[in-house]
């Protein structure tokens, strides 16, 4: 068997019915080492699963949070467990996209005027870049705004469906969807300039744009947020979340065109 100091990830989740035998056992030798006594047999039973409960239930991730205790191996489980960055990415060659981010984060600090009213001179300049009346929920029209912004600098036009409204973006893109299961699964998928868009249910969503990505976490800049990442916030903040936490998926709208 490969050493399993020289294991990546292997771009997927690991769980019980697991085939990859070689995987699996470098999975149980580094439990066994993390002080988890688990049978080394390249077989992902319900012995292994216990066994990654128990290393989750005593693990935190590089920010300090608890593991989730799901039984499973993804990007921020293996990642603890064998001390390996993952899919770090910190830059995009689009030019679109490399002028989406420059604009995302200089917009870092604007505020609604008053907190919690979703007004203010800049906050109604990204609502009205998408039709809407001051007072609205803004994440979804701060997105299309540093779209449009960036696209008039590299001469196309803004490839985002013109809505403020995040899950009719999702329904109706023609931009290239990953959807939820693949980026938990193949965190590598997600690139700095991607759209991320959360469904809540209802109708409801929320939205922001990736900067960076290290392993099963995205670095983002939003609008209409706040610290701790909600969707009725009162600026635009840069925050990280969990590729897990994101229930719908992620649009790439690289390579649409620009100089």
């Amino acid at each position: 068997m490969q050493n399993q100091r020289d294991m990546s990830y292997p771009n997927r989740i690991i769980r019980t019915g697991e085939a990859n035998q070689e995987v699996v056992l470098a999975i149980q030798e580094r439990l066994n080492e993390k002080g988890i006594p688990v049978m080394g047999t390249g077989e992902f039973d319900t012995e292994t699963e216990i066994a990654v409960r128990a290393f989750q239930s005593v693990s935190r991730d590089r920010h300090g949070n608890p593991l989730v205790i799901d039984g499973v191996v993804g990007p921020i489980t293996w990642s603890v467990l064998f001390g390996e960055t993952i899919a770090v990415s910190r830059t995009t060659e689009d030019p679109l996209l490399k002028a989406v981010i420059r604009l995302a984060v200089n917009e870092l600090g604007v505020a609604e005027d008053p907190p919690h009213s979703n007004r203010g001179d800049r906050v109604e300049e990204y609502l009205a870049s998408v039709g809407l009346e001051p007072g609205n929920p803004w994440c979804a029209a701060f997105v299309y705004w540093c779209f449009g912004e960036a696209a008039h600098q590299v001469n196309q036009a803004n490839p985002l469906v013109r809505t403020g409204h995040c899950m009719t973006h999702w329904n109706e893109t023609t931009g290239k969807k990953i959807r939820a299961r693949d980026a938990q699964n193949d965190p590598a998928l997600i690139r700095p300039g991607h759209i991320f868009v959360i469904n809540h249910g209802g109708g409801r969503g929320h939205t922001g744009i990736v900067t960076e990505t290290t392993g099963g976490f995205i670095y983002t800049v939003e609008g209409n947020s706040n610290p701790a990442g909600s969707r009725e916030g009162l600026g635009v903040f840069c925050l990280s979340r969990k590729i897990n936490t994101i229930s719908a998926g992620f649009i790439d709208y690289g390579g649409t065109g620009g100089g």
